[in-house]
């Protein structure tokens, strides 16, 4: 992964959590990684643990960035939110799997949240 590529998905996440945060979220974990995989973000809101994966891009020439979280990525998500949640105080929350898409113009950050984006 190039250099260019690392400070753009940095810069993504960066924004989705400052825009989770301004929706009312306390993000709990940031690049979480664990034996089964990563997750970009985990965000709690009330009796919500929310699982979410960013996609930055420059533009939409190879899709929208929503469209990079396919099949194999989901279940990757899910298996690695469940190793997550085996060990931690979290079992009476609701798991939802969030896609926050961020398309960057310039200095510009056009993000598009997709709450419950796909289920386990």
């Amino acid at each position: 992964m190039t250099q260019d590529r690392l400070t753009l998905g940095r810069q993504g996440e960066d924004a989705a959590a400052q825009y989770l945060q301004r929706q009312g979220m306390k993000i709990l974990e940031r690049n979480l990684r664990t034996p089964v995989g990563e997750i970009d973000l985990v965000a709690r809101h009330r009796n919500i643990l929310a699982f979410v994966e960013v996609k930055t891009r420059r533009g939409t020439a190879f899709g929208s960035p929503a469209e990079a979280v396919g099949p194999r990525k989901q279940r990757q998500i899910v298996q690695t939110a469940k190793w997550y949640l085996n060990d931690r105080p979290y079992k009476k929350l609701q798991p939802r799997f969030d896609v926050i898409a961020i398309i960057v113009h310039g200095d510009d950050f056009q993000i598009e949240h997709i709450p419950d984006a796909f289920e386990i």
